[in-house]
């Protein structure tokens, strides 16, 4: 059936079938068991430390008559009704090996029956919570079409019926929360906003909340590859999925469509615990770790955060004061970038730290830039730590004990590997929305495209997305320019795949760089 946003018609596109090898699916299989107390799936894998329940494949009926599928699993020794964990995901209802190593988490910490960055159903029911494991609309054995994670309206309305459905079942309290990672925690934005009455909390767990300033299209740059293999590797059904990717190229800029697929959070009413992590792109193990330090703050920015603005030399510095000369520098922006944290044409400018100093919560760059060979040019820009020798360092998300292999063998990719802090600003996309920015960030209207006339110089402000990084004194802060995505490719597959509408010489005339840096104790 058609779906319109706004009168805009939504795209689709065929899922990947549940038959293709990567779905690893065994089929539908409505039946229920109890799992013993010491119960394993496989020998690797976590036991269960109470006896539970487990029904397969339960039916959730939707308001349009859809009817979608879930894993429940809850404790059995119980006489009382018992509260529930919605979990909400296209992956599958179980399996954990999308990413391969499971990002260093190892199989005996897991039971094998969680979703895709999901919570642990065998450590949650013993706790006294039901664990319920939903495949969204389209996905698998669920029926109708895999609609975006950012679609409040039927991802909103669909999980108000899910959750009002699990209340009324009769072993449920009728008190619901919901948990998840990345995907399954966009969900919950538009989930929660919907108030369903018996949802009592949520805990998004690294979701976006703006998809397409903050995913789809950062900076205004489409960000394709990653969205294309996710859609095709990664979701699986008997339908259609919604064509992000295709309803990008046909509505390039901020429309009724992408608007609605940003979190309504003030409409939401009841207690959320909200976390995000500096480490990756995706989200890795890391996000769930006890920190190193830990420290507690009551507002963010953080309150002690002094906003120092560098200036970037003709001799490769970061200095307090411009440059008394005229400073302009170029690269070559239309080379092809392996994302491997080896490519060529990048400016880097870089300043020694006098004392131990924190760069924590959002950094910006103003730039003057120019193309004389275009009318349009994509700018990245990154922040990066190198130690007193000037070697610029990387940071491995995971413990290499959990990986089982040497510094030196570990894969250079995003999930693995963290580089620094990175901006992105497509010059056509400049404007400025400035009732909602801030003189740390700036966000961008997307409304409309301002093509530059070639050799024009135009000023760009491009905000560098929050960090957390320790510089000990006598370390440097690197500060980094290019016409290509400094980060880590996602996957291996990945490189050298992501383009830019960049071509020719860029000129960079002048750089003014405000980073938010703080002290405090540990």
């Amino acid at each position: 059936m058609a779906q319109f946003i706004d009168n805009i018609p939504v795209l689709q596109a065929p899922l990947t079938s549940i038959h293709a090898p990567g779905a690893q699916y065994n089929g539908l299989n409505p039946a229920t068991r109890t799992l013993t107390a010491g119960f394993q799936k496989k020998s690797s894998h976590r036991p269960f430390r109470a006896a539970a329940i487990f029904e397969q494949d339960i039916e959730v009926p939707l308001r349009d008559g859809v009817v979608i599928r879930a894993d429940v699993f809850r404790p059995a020794d119980v006489n009382d009704p018992v509260p529930a964990l919605v979990v909400w995901s296209p992956y599958g209802k179980s399996g954990t090996d999308i990413i391969l190593g499971r990002v260093g988490v190892a199989q005996s910490r897991l039971s094998g029956f969680e979703s895709f960055e999901g919570p642990v159903p065998a450590e949650w029911t013993a706790r006294g919570y039901a664990i319920v494991n939903v495949n969204s609309r389209g996905s698998y054995d669920s029926q109708g079409d895999v609609r975006s994670a950012s679609n409040p309206t039927r991802e909103g309305h669909d999980g108000y019926d899910t959750i009002e459905h699990v209340a009324r079942l009769p072993w449920c309290s009728g008190k619901i929360a919901m948990v998840g990672n990345s995907w399954l925690a966009m969900a919950q934005w538009h989930i929660a906003a919907q108030n369903p009455p018996h949802l009592t909390c949520f805990a998004p767990l690294e979701g976006c909340s703006d998809f397409y300033r903050e995913s789809l299209c950062r900076g205004g740059v489409p960000y394709l590859p990653f969205w294309g293999f996710l859609g095709g590797q990664t979701l699986f059904g008997r339908n259609n999925q919604e064509d992000v990717i295709g309803m990008l190229e046909k509505y390039p800029r901020l429309n009724a469509y992408w608007e609605d697929k940003r979190a309504k959070i003030e409409q939401i009413k009841i207690p959320c615990y909200v976390l995000a992590s500096y480490s990756t792109g995706l989200h890795t193990i890391g996000s769930f770790r006890e920190p190193e330090y830990n420290h507690i703050f009551t507002d963010f920015p953080v309150p002690s955060t002094e906003y120092r603005i560098y200036y970037l030399s003709q001799d490769g510095t970061l200095t307090w004061s411009p440059d008394q000369m005229s400073t302009t520098l170029s690269y070559q922006s239309d080379v092809t970038a392996l994302q491997m944290d080896s490519d060529s044409e990048e400016l880097s400018f870089d300043c020694t730290l006098p004392t131990d100093s924190y760069l924590v919560g959002y950094s910006k760059a103003v730039l003057y830039m120019s193309c004389p060979d275009h009318d349009d040019l994509d700018v990245f820009v990154q922040i990066r730590k190198a130690d007193s020798t000037g070697e610029v360092l990387q940071n491995i998300n995971i413990p290499l004990q959990e990986l089982g292999v040497d510094a030196e063998e570990v894969a250079l990719i995003n999930t693995n590997v963290y580089v620094g802090p990175l901006g992105i600003l497509r010059a056509s996309r400049r404007k400025i929305d400035m009732d909602r920015s801030k003189p740390h960030w700036a966000l961008h209207s997307h409304n409309e495209d301002e093509k530059i006339s070639p050799g024009t110089i135009v000023k760009l402000e491009i905000g560098i997305w929050p960090s957390g990084i320790k510089f000990e004194k006598g370390e440097k802060l690197v500060f980094k320019v290019s016409g290509h995505d400094m980060r880590l490719a996602e996957f291996e597959p990945l490189r050298g795949k992501f383009t830019t509408s960049n071509k020719g010489l860029i000129l960079c005339t002048w750089v003014q760089t405000i980073l938010a840096m703080s002290r405090f104790p540990l």
